[in-house]
């Protein structure tokens, strides 16, 4: 009895090998548009996608950022194209894009404080301390 149990988990332990064999020679991702994708987001060259605060943000960090956050939220709000919000502030599209993506080392404060009075024209800037 016990050698049929082993048999058996011997057995199965091959049928588990074989079937991760043919997992690893299928590609995890079978569409080709969506590895291609992944591959473009691999790339050490890639420059799109949008950017993160770093751990331990600094206030100036923080406060681009939010800043970069209440312009995208205004473009949403407005339903505004990417060309349309470059052209309310007087940008070209990289730079706007570079907002819209939180590349805040980009920029200083000071301008893009610019870059958010022309768009809130109507809406008082506020720009306080925020204490966590």
């Amino acid at each position: 009895m016990k050698s049929a149990i082993k048999n058996n988990k011997k057995h199965l332990l091959s049928l588990k090998q074989v079937n991760m064999a043919k997992n690893k020679s299928q590609s995890q991702y079978p569409d080709p548009e969506f590895k291609d994708y992944l591959n473009q987001l691999s790339n050490p060259n890639y420059q799109g996608g949008s950017w993160v605060l770093p751990d331990n943000p600094t206030p100036l960090e923080k406060s681009k950022h939010e800043l970069c956050r209440e312009i995208l939220i205004y473009q949403r709000k407005n339903k505004l194209t990417d060309e349309e919000i470059a052209q309310q502030m007087e940008l070209t599209l990289p730079e706007t894009e570079d907002i819209l993506h939180y590349r805040i080392n980009y920029f200083t404060l000071d301008r893009l404080i610019t870059y958010a009075n022309k768009l809130f024209k109507t809406e008082p800037l506020k720009i306080g301390i925020v204490r966590a």
